[in-house]
């Protein structure tokens, strides 16, 4: 598996998982399960604002699913 989109664009911010958790108003280990795959995101409209906010990003540009990415052979 590649690493998630979610995690190549708060890295390319140079956010934490910490320090995004706190900017959406979640734990540290929803943004980690989010990247991991753990759990699918669920957000309220306020959260993914500050989501799009926190990475740079519009709704549009945010990844359907935050998990890890399957590797292409």
């Amino acid at each position: 598996m590649g690493d998630s989109e979610l995690k190549r664009l708060r890295e390319a911010t140079g956010l934490s998982q910490e320090a995004l958790a706190r900017l959406i108003g979640v734990t540290s280990k929803t943004v980690s399960n989010w990247e991991r795959g753990t759990n699918p995101a669920s957000l309220t409209v306020p959260q993914m604002k500050a989501l799009c906010q926190a990475l740079g990003v519009t709704l549009d540009e945010l990844p359907d699913w935050f998990g890890p990415t399957p590797e292409s052979e």
